[in-house]
């Protein structure tokens, strides 16, 4: 479970470009996620071990001069709502101007911690012109230049200081898996979880958008239990007209990142687009389960062949994570639902299972010995040990006596063969090379 830090400010202030140098500082960091938003809005970012998502607020305002005023407050209201911690960012070649006033009036009455930003400084002369901004009443700033990254270090210092603990996991009463339903907007993802639950919990309509927040329910029928999550559909940036919907999407991103299994939710009669695939590798990335169910079914003229043909191209655009489940639903008619449920129990439990490593030397050695990884400039790498790590989600570690010559096609090797011998089907895995 991450802190949300929203970056906000009037427009042209840099926030993206600060943005962009925030998430690639380090090579921990998790690249954001390109089609989500457009323009790179989400992402995630570590400093001095602790992890944090961040969210550009940027490119969210809509109309004339005339109403930016508006528009800039109820951005920052709903980012103070939403996030842990907030970045104001100003610019030092404007100085302070009347909307930079109206934010800052806003996050004075704000109880959770708000660093105040100059950018654009990357030079004494502007170093002295930052004083100004003392003048907006949130006590001290700190400069940098988010083009040369200048100053960036000692104000991600500040922002890990200030960003609160969030609660450790207690491991005596282990909690109920969340299984956390994504899509885009209108493909059926409240329709599925009314069917399942038995009561229209959630309002549906033809209008995509109905549902604005991550809703947690309660689920304990036909011998499953855990927590469902319904959430807000993800669309691309150039479709998210206000900014209530760009909430709607942070709600959905922080979802993902707190569930175990996510069931993207597609519409059969408009095919696995873009969006789709956007939201299939938001999930994987954060090491997710992933079960993809193939909504509206009954909508489709079929042929023999249509289920197979139909799998086969969303497999196609999935490369190379290509083993997760696939099912064909339909919320209306009550078609395979169980099944689905069943399926994102199994995912679950991939997820979580643990090998023993003697068993996992027995299985892997040989098959490393009759293949071993190609030589590389004369030299020969040798793997004589192996484990799984002990970590949340499946992880495993080959010990090498030249690590750094093992290339991913032969990771990719590693983990079809793993995947043959163990069911991880719907589950990330990460492997790993380490000097022995």
């Amino acid at each position: 479970m991450n802190n949300i830090v929203a970056i906000v400010g009037r427009p042209n202030v840099g926030k993206s470009t600060f943005f962009n140098r925030l998430i690639q500082r380090r090579e921990a960091i998790v690249d954001s996620v390109s089609g989500v938003t457009r323009d790179r809005n989400y992402g995630k970012s570590e400093w001095n071990g602790k992890e944090f998502s961040v969210i550009d607020t940027g490119g969210y305002i809509k109309g004339s001069d005339d109403i930016f005023e508006a528009e800039i407050r109820k951005q920052v209201e709903l980012a103070i709502d939403e996030a842990d911690a907030i970045v104001f960012v100003v610019d030092v070649e404007e100085g302070i101007t009347p909307m930079d006033d109206e934010v800052a009036k806003l996050l004075r009455k704000v109880k959770k911690p708000v660093i105040l930003v100059v950018n654009k400084v990357d030079n004494a002369m502007r170093e002295k012109d930052a004083v100004e901004f003392y003048n907006l009443g949130l006590g001290e700033y700190y400069t940098i230049s988010g083009m040369s990254g200048s100053g960036t270090g000692e104000l991600l210092d500040k922002l890990v200081e200030v960003l609160p603990e969030m609660p450790e996991v207690t491991e005596e009463v282990e909690p109920l898996p969340r299984f956390c339903v994504v899509g885009r907007p209108n493909a059926g993802k409240s329709s599925f979880i009314n069917a399942l639950i038995g009561e229209d919990r959630f309002v549906v309509t033809d209008i995509a958008g109905t549902t604005r927040d991550a809703i947690d329910t309660k689920y304990n029928r036909f011998g499953f239990e855990f927590n469902l999550v319904d959430t807000a559909g993800i669309r691309r940036k150039a479709k998210v007209k206000e900014d209530l919907e760009f909430y709607s999407v942070m709600r959905s991103v922080r979802a993902i990142e707190h569930s175990d299994v996510c069931l993207l939710v597609i519409d059969a009669t408009r095919g696995f687009e873009g969006q789709d695939q956007s939201i299939f590798w938001l999930a994987e990335k954060n090491r997710k389960g992933v079960v993809i169910l193939v909504n509206k079914w009954d909508l489709v003229e079929k042929d023999t062949m249509s289920t197979r043909d139909y799998e086969r191209k969303i497999r196609e655009e999935l490369q190379p994570f290509t083993d997760v489940p696939i099912l064909f639903i339909s919320a209306l008619t009550k078609q395979r639902l169980l099944k689905a449920l069943e399926t994102a129990v199994e995912v679950f439990e991939n997820r979580k299972q643990r090998i023993s490593t003697s068993k996992f030397n027995e299985l892997m050695l040989p098959i490393i010995e009759a293949t071993p990884p190609p030589a590389l400039k004369g030299k020969y790498v040798k793997i004589k040990y192996c484990m799984q790590l002990p970590t949340p989600t499946p992880q495993f570690v080959f010990f090498a006596n030249l690590p750094q010559y093992v290339k991913d096609p032969y990771k990719r090797f590693i983990e079809n063969k793993l995947r043959e011998q163990y069911n991880f089907s719907g589950v990330p895995i990460d492997i790993y090379f380490r000097q022995k």
